[in-house]
């Protein structure tokens, strides 16, 4: 691990230049995580335009911006952004979630494997759910409420049984597994108590989805988005002095327990939130963080490339969802847990035979 950081370290150093402006001031520029930045974004954005004009009515990239800028038709107009333009930003919103919140669970946790897939914060917005669809047949707003209770419950109750005079990385994550192991279970007995109708409904909604997702959902989850990642982003100093241990950030005057505790209810409300909007989407909070990193090679929790990265991998898979499989459309969940599960195991080969597992 520390060969990793002293690499990351070292070229992040060479990337970094130093800007000044015509009024003496000066600020440094990491050139390399700036054009990672610059390409997630066009990668996301492509994946979006490209989303937007698929399906049985198709349009070309050409004609999907043309309509973005009020210039289609009226039909045009109507399947772009009535259709399918929700979709695509409860894509981006729901990946950026999932991407941030993931970065900052395994800064807290200095553990790659220290994601809300792992830690059961997604598994308990699951039980959320499909308590509220079992048990009170509600509708779609009473479960994406159930849904964010679950997730909310579940962290605080996480947060609670890994403290012992501060929360610790393995500490979290221990406690997090077995979390997940139990709320699985308590999802599995739901189902098992269902009728079969709501039963049917649990078993899609825990697929995870952006099919039929509408404006309805894009509001609630801009408004989250808006108000928590700015604020976990002006943490971003402070967790990334929380990496390098809970002494040293105290000796740099960082509120280590003040700052955990922040980033870590933002953290669980964002998961919360992106899973009552798609559904329990996996693997996309574990590998977005760990995948910007290696491509910024900068140190450091990487908040605001995991959150392009998050937004650029859901979008991409749910395009190969849509249409690598011909008239067979897949829910996006089953795509990132294929290519997530790939990626999983791929890690830990690499950290086993690095020797840090």
């Amino acid at each position: 691990m520390k060969a990793l950081k002293r690499a990351e370290s070292a070229g992040a150093a060479r990337s970094v230049r130093a800007v000044r402006t015509g009024g003496g001031l000066s600020f440094r520029v990491d050139v390399r995580a700036s054009v990672v930045l610059v390409v997630l974004a066009a990668v996301a954005a492509g994946a979006g335009i490209v989303l937007i004009g698929s399906g049985d009515y198709t349009m070309t990239p050409g004609e999907v911006v043309s309509t973005l800028f009020g210039h289609g038709t009226f039909q045009q107009e109507f399947i772009v952004t009535d259709l399918r333009l929700p979709r695509v930003l409860v894509g981006l919103l729901v990946g950026a979630s999932l991407g941030i919140g993931g970065a900052v669970f395994q800064a807290i946790s200095r553990n790659p494997l220290g994601s809300p897939d792992v830690l059961g914060f997604g598994q308990g917005a699951t039980v959320g759910a499909l308590t509220v669809i079992v048990l009170f047949q509600g509708g779609a707003a009473a479960v994406a409420g159930g849904a964010v209770a679950g997730g909310l419950v579940t962290g605080i109750a996480v947060y609670l049984l890994a403290w012992k005079r501060g929360v610790h990385g393995y500490q979290l994550v221990l406690v997090g597994i077995g979390a997940a192991a139990m709320l699985t279970a308590a999802a599995q007995y739901l189902i098992t108590k269902a009728n079969l109708v709501d039963a049917t409904r649990a078993v899609v909604w825990m697929t995870g989805s952006l099919d039929g997702r509408d404006w309805a959902q894009v509001w609630p989850l801009l408004a989250v988005c808006g108000l928590l990642v700015p604020l976990v982003l002006g943490h971003g100093r402070a967790l990334r002095m929380m990496e390098m241990g809970d002494d040293a950030a105290y000796a740099l005057g960082v509120r280590v327990e003040r700052t955990r505790f922040v980033l870590m209810v933002c953290s669980v409300f964002l998961v919360a939130v992106a899973t009552a909007a798609a559904g329990p989407i996996t693997f996309v909070s574990l590998s977005a963080p760990q995948l910007a990193r290696r491509l910024t090679r900068s140190p450091g929790p990487n908040l605001l490339a995991a959150a392009f990265m998050g937004a650029a991998l859901l979008l991409v898979a749910d395009w190969i969802a849509l249409d690598a499989f011909g008239d067979r459309q897949l829910p996006v969940g089953i795509v990132t847990g294929v290519l997530g599960g790939c990626y999983l195991l791929w890690l830990l080969v690499t950290e086993r035979k690095a020797g840090r597992i």
